[in-house]
């Protein structure tokens, strides 16, 4: 079993461990913004483990964090999920404290995925506030959800047809916007569906959802059809 961790300017930072079926599967790495930290996320099939650990360059006391909030009793250098359920899906962190000091690490997040019996692939994640402006696509918006795929399987969904579909699974919604980003730059952005141009022009693609009046407070899905899981 390989763990992969990273430090960045003597910040510690999380490590995510994906482990499936008895083996281990690296971990999907986002470069972060505004800090030039990057975090693992991880995407895990419902049932399955996951372990997120911390790379601390001082040894202190941990605690972990879900969305901001303290985790009761998760007070280890790794923390693990060994039946991970669609309600732990969020983004996790973690303070290390050294005497007076406290050091944040960089939150990482958590995506769980079901298959249902017609092989469509339901991911479910954690929204966030984050209003903002992209011009006309989405426009102004209150919060945001990232659809990722570990680095194992790709820089993300990759289609099994040449003609791919996305739909946001509320599709009663009228106030999400759906937009899809290529590996090769191409994207597109629409309300509750999105159609990957046909032929795909990308091998690879990821996803992000725009709720341009209020954000869920529960885990939000996203149905792929026609792709692989």
């Amino acid at each position: 079993m390989k763990k992969q961790t990273l430090c960045s300017n003597a910040i510690p930072v999380i490590a995510g461990l994906l482990i499936a079926a008895g083996s281990s599967a690296y971990p999907q790495q986002t470069g972060v913004p505004d800090t030039g930290d990057e975090s693992f996320d991880q995407l895990v099939q419902l049932g399955e483990t996951a372990t997120f650990s911390v790379d601390a360059t001082l040894t202190g006391s941990y605690q972990w964090l879900r969305n901001g909030i303290a985790i009761s009793g998760q007070t280890n250098s790794t923390l693990t999920f060994e039946n991970t359920q669609i309600s732990d899906a969020g983004y996790y962190s973690c303070s290390i404290s050294t005497g007076t000091n406290i050091m944040p690490t960089i939150a990482a997040s958590l995506e769980v995925y079901t298959i249902t019996p017609d092989l469509l692939v339901v991911v479910y994640a954690q929204p966030i506030v984050a209003t903002g402006n992209l011009g006309t696509c989405p426009g102004p918006y209150k919060g945001v959800v990232n659809y990722i795929k570990t680095a194992q399987q790709g820089w993300g969904w990759a289609p099994s047809t040449n003609t791919t579909i996305y739909t946001a699974s509320d599709t009663t919604r009228t106030n999400t916007k759906v937009e899809y980003v290529g590996d090769y730059g191409d994207s597109g952005c629409s309300k509750t569906t999105v159609t990957i141009p046909n032929p795909t022009f990308s091998p690879v693609y990821r996803f992000t959802i725009y709720f341009t009046n209020n954000v869920p407070s529960t885990n939000y899905p996203i149905t792929l059809t026609g792709f692989n899981p």
